[in-house]
């Protein structure tokens, strides 16, 4: 016997931001929550939410507050049961959540690497020296600056549209945007390549969308509980550990990514200095049920070899 909601009359609510690719993936939970369930289109209604990240343009959102910008007024509706859900990137997802919201339910990742965008050359190699690299994010600048400090990085943020356009004036000579993106965007063309993860590891949870809800909420747990992915919940509880362990931000150069293998956990991590000047890397092995546990040692033996001064 079908649940009596959602219905059309009382749809469940997913809240969102408005880019394109928010929108994206906010259908794609609503498609696989129809498919599962055998629920109609209307028994559902996407409700775009503003955040702050949206409304900031002018700055890098590391010197505005980092990753709760993305994220708080979602947040803030979800509490308030404004909306019943919210779909999240969760590379923009602060390591933890408000009193009584919950994240539990991940859909199947896709590809976590980044994907290397120019109009002019091929591969970050073929830049000449002194060329514009377009990037708002830390951890690339500083894995760039790593293998290349004779590049120049300079601020470059917006949707994958607005940075596409940017290219195009001359802003810069290229730029990074995530595979799982383009991916989803149905965009995948405008990437020349995706970059070798032994080139460049990506941010913590790339790739991955998760789902809040309310912790005293069973009935949408219940609606949730069949669409989540469980190797992709084991990687991001690993990746995640490895983050708060580090006390991670936008602030801080952060990478690491879980590979699954069987029941078998692959946990890559590293931490560079915001110029670039260095970078440290370790990895771990072990079993998906010590998923947490490997993300906090893989942080400790980074912080022990990094010391007190290396983020300064």
């Amino acid at each position: 016997m079908q649940p009596l909601w959602p219905n059309p009359d009382s749809p469940m609510r997913i809240g969102t931001r408005g880019s394109p690719l928010a929108l994206a993936q906010a259908h794609e939970t609503r498609r696989r929550l129809m498919e599962m369930h055998g629920f109609p289109e209307d028994c559902f209604e996407i409700i775009v939410i503003k955040t702050t990240g949206d409304r900031i343009q002018d700055k890098p959102l590391r010197e505005v507050g980092g990753k709760g910008l993305f994220t708080r007024e979602i947040e803030e509706a979800l509490s308030d049961g404004r909306i019943d859900i919210a779909v999240h990137s969760m590379k923009d997802m602060p390591v933890d959540q408000p009193g009584g919201l919950i994240l539990d339910c991940y859909l199947p990742r896709e590809d976590p690497r980044d994907a290397f965008v120019s109009r002019s050359v091929e591969t970050l190699a073929d830049l000449p020296a002194g060329s514009l690299v377009g990037t708002s994010s830390l951890r690339r600048k500083s894995q760039i600056l790593y293998k290349r400090p004779d590049l120049k990085v300079v601020e470059f943020r917006g949707n994958v549209q607005t940075r596409l356009r940017k290219l195009d004036e001359g802003v810069a000579h290229c730029t990074f945007l995530a595979m799982a993106g383009l991916n989803r965007l149905g965009m995948e063309h405008i990437a020349n390549a995706p970059i070798a993860l032994s080139d460049m590891l990506p941010a913590v949870a790339q790739g991955a969308i998760g789902i809040e809800r309310r912790e005293d909420d069973p009935s949408v747990r219940e609606l949730l509980s069949p669409i989540h992915d469980f190797p992709t919940g084991y990687r991001i509880e690993a990746e995640r550990a490895f983050l708060r362990r580090l006390d991670g931000s936008c602030q801080m150069p952060i990478a690491g990514l879980a590979e699954l293998r069987d029941r078998s956990l692959r946990l890559r991590g590293e931490i560079l200095r915001p110029d670039g000047s260095e970078c440290l890397a370790h990895e771990l092995t072990g079993g998906i049920d010590d998923a947490t546990e490997m993300g906090t040692e893989l942080a400790r033996i980074l912080l022990d070899d990094a010391g007190p001064y290396f983020f300064d």
